[in-house]
């Protein structure tokens, strides 16, 4: 055990059973408030790992939510003898923070390691009302070590929640072997999908026409999902592994492929990288190279620390790539490789690693850097939550875990991959809704999500003209403003209320979001602002702090049909806007004069 003391620095203690690994711990100080702690264990010779904790605490105060990756929905505060959560570089990220209401940050703290597992947690201390923060490693089986070193980034700053996020995802970014991987352009323009339109059900005809359609509303690349490698169509595994086109649904897989090309669309293919089914042609070659069988879905889970099996799904990629000219990848389950709980890290005959964090951060780095040498702007998908800053190297665009048909869902999971993602394409899961929605409960799929790339997934041929037109306008104002809304400063306000006002910036441009009923804020002067209403009101409430100006008024319903067009000053204070629900109101600074 090992106390450190130094100034404002939080009082940290490491804790461990095990006295055959040595601790030296020091901290430095960034700037005030603003600590990173360097841990190093030592170990005469080579053993396994102890279980080690890392704990701190800090007073409840001024404190009101708390932010992890895994939140979700739920930014209550978590109780110090619950489970907190356990991140590794397939699963969430190694970061937290408490804010307050104000959304200002009062401690965010993150560890370097985010390969292998770590459990955090900040919970509430109910002896004397205190946040017991902890780090805990080693849970988790690893190989032999000598030595482990790692750093705790403890940020006690005055400043937003999000800035103080953001600061850590740089901070991530900057360690050896973190740098994110590029972000071709066509990752930030809206995609079609194939899940929840088709399923498995999957017909090459089919495809191309909703390709077509989905090209000229503004679509530029399509993700074909499961289905296409099986006539199995109940969602399972069983045949999984052969990565072979079945073509009883696509005959002819490159001249498919080069008939989307026709229509300057890009084309993607979901794999499932560990499952190797019973049922597969390949199952007797690996049957014995498999971290465990999973019986429920009837197939097998990849050893990667074997490199003929790392080999055999790189060289799959490459095959689709080079054989069928697609242009990006979904990669699934990547989460499932891990040790079950009784199983032990260690050498075996033919492995070439003993860690599997580490097995799957090669297979992951080798699948990128060997594609990219084919396709420099190949694309690869993953889905939260395999979404950490080791993932922003293997892929270049994350999408919100699945939730059909659920637009709040969709967007406090976009928001909160914004959060940790940098300049990582962050998608929408797949836009669909119900065929009898009225068009404004349909157009609030897109409305909740437009701080991220929308992805589509409907039959776009049976909708008819009215979602085809709702959904035109709000791709193309997606499109047209992707500057502001992706790579724009973004500031989602009060988390734990699920994000009821955003606000997007980028040069003299700013785009507002409004889910609540509530005061909309304007104290940013801008040549040209958007208030986009995500809400059942058609009235919005303005507060203006900013000198009185004349602007150009649009106001436009759900479809882009104008509404109204006026110029007029606006002053100081309270301003009330007839907007129509799931309509959007701009205003454009005009000279006094017109």
């Amino acid at each position: 055990m090992k106390t450190l003391i130094n100034n404002d620095c939080p009082h940290v203690t490491l804790i461990s059973d095990n006295h055959f690994f040595e601790s030296t711990t020091t901290v430095e100080t960034i700037e005030e408030n603003l600590f990173l702690i360097h841990i190093r264990l030592t170990a005469l010779q080579k053993d396994y790992p102890p279980v080690c904790r890392i704990e701190w605490s800090i007073p409840a105060v001024d404190i009101h939510s708390l932010w992890h990756p895994g939140t979700d929905r739920n930014k209550a505060f978590q109780v110090d003898w619950g489970d907190g959560f356990q991140s590794k570089s397939t699963s969430l990220a190694p970061v937290a923070s408490l804010f307050n209401l104000s959304g200002q940050n009062r401690m965010t703290f993150a560890f370097s390691d985010a390969l292998n597992n770590v459990s955090i947690k900040a919970g509430i201390h109910e002896e004397d009302s205190s946040f017991l923060c902890s780090v805990t490693l080693f849970e988790e089986a690893l190989p032999k070590m000598d030595h482990y070193e790692a750093t705790l980034r403890i940020d006690h700053r005055n400043i937003p929640y999000h800035k103080a996020l953001e600061d850590v995802t740089l901070w991530w970014e900057t360690l050896p072997g973190y740098k994110p991987a590029v972000v071709p352009d066509v990752a930030l323009r809206p995609m079609y999908s194939t899940w929840y339109s088709f399923h498995q059900a999957l017909n090459a005809a089919e495809l191309e026409e909703q390709c077509r359609l989905a090209k000229e509303l503004g679509c530029d690349s399509i993700i074909v999902d499961d289905g296409w490698q099986t006539d199995d169509n109940n969602r399972g595994y069983a045949f999984t592994g052969d990565w072979e086109v079945y073509d009883g649904k696509i005959p002819d897989m490159k001249s498919h492929v080069e008939a989307v090309h026709r229509l300057d669309m890009k084309y993607m293919l979901w794999y499932s990288v560990p499952f190797v089914g019973k049922c597969s042609k390949v199952w007797g070659q690996f049957e014995n190279k498999l971290l465990r069988v999973d019986e429920k879905l009837n197939a097998g889970v990849l050893d990667p620390r074997y490199p003929d099996v790392r080999e055999y799904l790189i060289h799959t990629y490459e095959q689709a790539v080079t054989g069928w000219d697609i242009d990006g990848l979904k990669l699934d389950f990547v989460d499932s490789f891990r040790l079950s709980p009784d199983q032990k890290e260690g050498t075996a005959e033919g492995r070439d690693y003993e860690s599997v964090p580490e097995a799957v951060d090669r297979l992951l780095s080798d699948v990128m850097d060997r594609l990219k040498a084919i396709k420099p702007d190949i694309l690869i998908e993953f889905r939260q939550t395999y979404i950490g800053p080791l993932m922003r190297k293997y892929g270049n665009m994350f999408r919100a875990n699945d939730c059909p048909n659920d637009s709040i869902q969709n967007r406090v999971r976009t928001l909160d991959l914004r959060l940790l993602s940098g300049n990582t394409a962050v998608h929408s899961d797949m836009i669909m809704f119900n065929p009898n929605e009225p068009l404004e409960s349909a157009a609030m799929q897109l409305i909740n999500v437009i701080f991220s790339v929308p992805q589509i997934s409907l039959r776009l041929n049976d909708i008819g003209e009215d979602y085809l037109a709702m959904l035109r306008f709000w791709l193309a104002f997606s499109r047209e403003h992707s500057d502001v809304l992706l790579r724009g400063a973004l500031y989602p306000q009060q988390p734990e209320l699920l994000y009821p006002l955003v606000t997007a910036r980028k040069d003299d441009i700013q785009i507002i979001a409004i889910y609540a009923d509530a005061v909309v804020p304007i104290d940013q002067d801008a040549s040209q602002l958007f208030i986009v209403n995500g809400t059942y009101s058609e009235k919005l409430v303005i507060r203006s702090s900013l000198s009185p100006a004349y602007y150009k008024i649009q106001v436009k319903d759900c479809c882009g049909q104008l509404i109204s067009l006026q110029t007029q000053q606006i002053n100081k204070g309270l301003l009330e806007v007839s907007v129509p629900k799931a309509g959007i109101i701009s205003f454009t600074r005009v000279p006094s004069s017109l």
